[in-house]
């Protein structure tokens, strides 16, 4: 072999017989080669088999061998060919701040000569990596071959990774729906699918796919009773995420500069599983039911996310609360409406949608109980002093928020929306 793996020889008996354990450590030195007969091959295990490497896999080897992800790899492309209108303004609108040409290097999306890293490459406008796509397809029925009408709708998206994922999530608003039901405060929505379960789903398809894949895209599929996304490439480190506990899987990133870039501008969190967060965002609905639990599959080459629409089978007259979880836990329940509350009157601003989705950030961020000024929204949602003015005004003009004595000069704390009633 070349190179040489470690390995460990230990002595071993039982049952009056003596054994030579031969233990091989995990390399870090990839690929590794099986020489013999002129032939210099390298191997990938694939299910219970190894096979020989294809160009494809042999390129991931050295790469990882070399301690290089795909995305930081420096391309053949030049930073003044392309254009990044989009992921500016994006950026500008969701941090407060404008990308400058420096920060392309600073962020590993460019190098100092000029020439575009795989990320940076990903990010253009129009983004010379063709097999970077999207497609989404809204079919009739419970399958793809329904018989009757195949597609309801289907689209295909290319260009940057920030177009992917505004076009992917407006494709799911304009084919899924919404029920709603009245309250005593207001209303309550209800959306066949969790808006950030599927955000986090298509996010994570994003960053985590393997861009070596040549010939395949991000796919998603709605159906009448569930929505697929795949994004090929299976887990990073090989797992199957099937045989694993999916509430204590430890976020690896195949693609970390990319991941890099959506999380600095709030699309994701530095850290905690992507799949905690999406099953998360399931059970906090109050019409959550264990039937419809997200499920996640991957082979070695491909990763799946399941996703149950809450109102499939469900009578719309019926009301859509467990009963059991509001006798065992009605604070719970209490709690779960006054966030929804919240969150729709936080979308019924008079604002843009930035700024919406700026102010339903800091809810999520502080809730209730914390206290916030301009410097701590600055912090924790990483925006500018005068973005965080702006959002001040916004929040107190609808009477979100309400100022809080004892804490210093312009401290606020969010408002429950019972108390705005019975102040009204």
């Amino acid at each position: 072999m070349d190179p040489i793996p470690q390995v460990i020889l230990e002595n071993h008996s039982k049952d009056e017989k003596n054994f030579i354990i031969l233990k091989v450590m995990p390399g870090q030195e990839t690929p590794y080669y099986y020489v013999s007969d002129g032939n210099r091959i390298a191997y990938v295990r694939v299910g219970n088999e190894s096979i020989p490497a294809d160009a494809t896999a042999l390129k991931r080897l050295v790469l990882h061998g070399t301690n290089i992800t795909y995305d930081s790899v420096i391309s053949h492309y030049l930073m003044k060919d392309f254009s990044f209108t989009k992921l500016r303004s994006v950026y500008r609108m969701r941090t407060g701040n404008e990308l400058t040409d420096s920060d392309f290097i600073s962020f590993e999306l460019a190098d100092e000569s000029g020439r575009l890293t795989n990320a940076g490459a990903l990010f253009a406008d129009e983004s010379p990596i063709r097999h970077s796509r999207l497609f989404c397809t809204r079919w009739y029925g419970l399958d793809k071959a329904s018989g009757v009408l195949e597609a309801l709708d289907d689209k295909e998206f290319s260009g940057s990774l920030v177009s992917l994922l505004q076009n992917g999530i407006e494709f799911v608003k304009n084919n899924t729906k919404k029920r709603w039901k009245k309250t005593g405060t207001g209303r309550i929505e209800m959306p066949e699918y969790p808006e950030q379960a599927v955000h986090e789903a298509l996010v994570n398809a994003l960053i985590h796919r393997d861009y070596m894949e040549i010939g395949s895209e991000v796919h998603i599929d709605i159906f009448d009773d569930r929505m697929e996304i795949y994004s090929p490439g299976g887990m990073f480190d090989g797992s199957i995420v099937q045989n694993l506990d999916t509430d204590y899987v430890a976020s690896k990133r195949r693609n970390p500069v990319i991941a890099d870039i959506f999380s600095r501008m709030h699309f994701m969190e530095r850290r905690g599983s992507g799949f905690k967060k999406i099953k998360k965002e399931y059970r906090r609905s109050i019409y959550y039911r264990s039937d419809v639990e997200p499920l996640f599959r991957s082979t070695p080459t491909s990763f799946f996310v399941i996703l149950y629409n809450l109102n499939y089978n469900v009578p719309e007259k019926e009301v859509l609360i467990d009963p059991e979880k509001m006798l065992i836990d009605p604070k719970k329940a209490l709690i779960d409406l006054e966030n929804v509350s919240i969150h729709n009157a936080i979308n019924k601003l008079n604002a843009n949608q930035a700024t919406k989705e700026k102010a339903n950030l800091l809810f999520e961020k502080m809730g209730f109980d914390k206290i916030f000024g301009r410097k701590e929204i600055m912090e924790t949602i990483n925006i500018s002093v005068t973005a965080a003015g702006n959002l001040l005004n916004h929040l107190k003009n609808a009477g979100l928020i309400k100022a809080v004595k004892g804490f210093g000069k312009g401290k606020y704390q969010f408002v429950r929306q019972n108390e705005v009633v019975e102040k009204s």
